[in-house]
């Protein structure tokens, strides 16, 4: 990747408006063309990426091409384009570009960008968390067998991804009954001088305190990495033998024991939902469209075993046929993570060839793209159609009930039409201490957990002052939307407070002191002796009410509340434990972990460091004079 250009100023505004065709925007639309037009004769016939760019210097889309010059000049022919392109050029106030060796590495490219900046006409894939794997160390003589996620960087053994963390944690506590590993951190491991629970209930050999040597403890690891790579049947046929050899001797404990783990075995099996013959390492991707939404349905399968499945819905208009939909879908999905040798799709992708190289110099191994026809494959894309056709109808519903309850939320409200975002507020401290305010979104879609924002009170509250903590986080809130975004694209259509009267007094006179009086405002508060389905509602200019105690709405709202406050306590509570777990060793400048620990073990406690002489304090192993001094002096207020 060589070179880059940035947009300019252009004078070029030739086009009239009914050139242009847009009655309304052609303004818009004549200026978003002048800036287009200004770069087409400056590009080169080289593959690259490039970004339009609104106003605010935002992306509003991201897109590849095989030659920059001719892609570009295409959004001059407005004829040709439907009115989501036009609305996008129209908002067009400048443009990137990053030229690339090949079309393949602007492919790759194009999938970061989109992933990172997340433009507003591109295809978005949501919710791309990392996949949680399980890891068998290998950086200890006794490996440990862990759930893992977020890069690979301890060095050990990953199997994955699973779709969820819980089927990670089944698959780890069978695997533990099954071949008896330590789940143990190494710092445990290296304190124990008894055996833990595990050992006691079967699903660990306490390698810790010597019951099983090191030899013994890699063979039952190396049984563990045959099983998880797919050699599944041979392990379990080793362990029958062992049970059956056990059985002949009459060892029959010995012969519980070695059953107990075939059982454990097959229970791992068992979990899996659907299994093909012949798939080793695959996904399979399945897309289904009604309505303008997609889902898309995807199944894992490492080591021939279905390692579970789950449904996306990527954000995208309403006119993408899902090909386009799943190829952006696809590339976007392996960006941060190492496709299998085989991808399944229920589609044929538009650019199939660009995307399966794409992947393959990823994974630099060859990785194929494959739409099934016949045989039990195509058996496993339709069994996947048919769960995202479910996934996408449960969806439907619930946007439904959802539009609902949203009309309902404007009825009670009196609002001028259902809010697409509602804020809710909500305060969490003890007597002052570890304040947090904090702030939920929730829209059409439900909650927007990615919108959620928390503000540590910076003025130390009155124990008990509510209202001050609202006061400051809602002029917070405020300030930044009237400087960030005074177009109001992320303004609430609905403030929810989580209070009575007074809570809502003091919102008020934060919007009022801000110039804001068109943002609805309400607080919800418990009734009495804090019951729930007796909350009252307060507004401004309107007397208390409440809600019919079976009200969906009021459910609702109880629902918006609640996690407000889930949110709030969750988020005070970890503040709290960090604050917990600190000492006063630790404001001392210069004092790193390993030197707090040395004195810490020297003098037992961090009160008996702050009173120890200066004489004593050097005497610790790795305090200098220097930092003897520096310790004292700190404790008395000195230097």
């Amino acid at each position: 990747m060589a070179d880059r250009q940035n947009s300019s100023e252009s004078t070029q505004n030739d086009l009239t408006p009914d050139a242009v065709g847009c009655e309304g925007r052609s303004s818009g639309l004549t200026e978003g063309l002048s800036v287009v037009q200004s770069h087409v004769k400056t590009l080169p016939n080289q593959p690259g990426v490039y970004r339009m760019l609104g106003s605010d210097g935002n992306a509003l889309y991201v897109g590849k091409a095989r030659s920059l010059r001719k892609r570009v000049n295409a959004y001059t022919q407005v004829g040709r384009h439907p009115s989501r392109l036009l609305r996008m050029i129209a908002e067009t106030r400048g443009m990137e570009f990053v030229v690339t060796r090949s079309e393949v590495e602007a492919l790759l490219l194009e999938a970061n960008l989109i992933k990172r900046l997340r433009p507003r006409y591109n295809i978005l894939l949501r919710d791309d968390k990392t996949f949680p794997h399980i890891l068998v160390t290998a950086d200890h003589p006794f490996a440990q067998i862990m759930k893992h996620r977020g890069a690979e960087s301890r060095p050990g053994r990953y199997f994955g991804p699973f779709a969820s963390a819980g089927a990670v944690n089944r698959t780890i506590t069978a695997l533990q009954r099954a071949f008896l590993l330590r789940n143990c951190s190494d710092s445990v491991f290296a304190s124990r001088t008894r055996p833990c629970l595990q050992y006691q209930i079967k699903r660990c050999t306490a390698p810790c305190v010597g019951y099983a040597g090191e030899a013994e403890y890699g063979r039952q690891t190396a049984q563990a990495f045959d099983f998880l790579s797919g050699r599944n049947q041979a392990v379990q046929d080793t362990f029958v033998q062992e049970m059956t050899a056990a059985s002949d001797r009459l060892d029959f404990e010995t012969a519980a024991r070695w059953r107990d783990r075939v059982r454990a075995l097959a229970a791992i099996q068992a979990h899996q939902d659907i299994n093909v013959e012949g798939i080793d390492d695959a996904d399979a991707f399945a897309a289904h469209q009604t309505g303008g939404q997609t889902c898309i349905q995807v199944y894992f399968f490492r080591g021939g075993r279905n390692y579970g499945t789950r449904a996306y819905f990527p954000s995208h208009d309403k006119s993408e046929e899902p090909p386009t939909v799943l190829a952006a879908f696809v590339a976007q999905f392996y960006d941060n993570r190492p496709p299998p040798p085989l991808v399944m799709l229920s589609h044929d992708l538009a650019e199939q060839g660009l995307v399966e190289e794409a992947l393959t110099v990823r994974a630099d191994r060859r990785v194929q793209l494959a739409v099934p026809k016949r045989g039990d494959k195509k058996r496993l894309i339709d069994h996947a159609l048919a769960n995202a056709r479910e996934a996408l109808a449960r969806r439907l519903s619930e946007s439904a009930s959802q539009s609902r309850l949203l009309d309902g939320v404007a009825q009670v409200f009196n609002l001028d039409s259902p809010p697409n975002r509602i804020e809710v507020y909500d305060n969490s401290h003890i007597s002052g201490t570890n304040a947090y305010g904090c702030m939920i979104v929730a829209g059409p879609e439900g909650f927007r957990k990615t919108a959620y924002r928390k503000f540590l009170i910076k003025a130390a509250p009155a124990p008990g002052d509510d209202y001050a903590m609202m006061r400051e986080v809602l002029s917070r809130r405020f300030a930044r939307a009237l400087k960030e975004d005074p177009d109001r694209e992320a303004w609430p259509d609905l403030l929810l407070i989580d209070g009575g009267l007074g809570q809502l007094n003091a919102a008020l006179d934060v919007l009022r002191e801000m110039g804001i009086d068109d943002v609805p405002l309400a607080a919800i508060a418990k009734g009495p002796d804090r019951n729930a389905g007796r909350e009252r509602f307060f507004m401004e200019d309107r007397d208390p009410f409440s809600l019919e105690p079976r009200d969906p709405v009021l459910y609702f709202l109880q629902r918006l509340r609640d996690e407000a406050h889930r949110f709030a306590i969750g988020t005070h509570r970890a503040r709290r434990g960090k604050q917990l777990g600190k000492s006063a060793i630790d404001e001392i400048p210069g004092i790193g972990p390993r030197r707090k620990k040395a004195l810490l073990q020297h003098f037992g406690s961090a009160r008996a460091v702050s009173r120890a002489s200066l004489e004593d304090l050097g005497a610790v192993d790795g305090i200098s004079d220097t930092v003897a001094r520096k310790i004292h002096d700190h404790f008395r207020g000195e230097g």
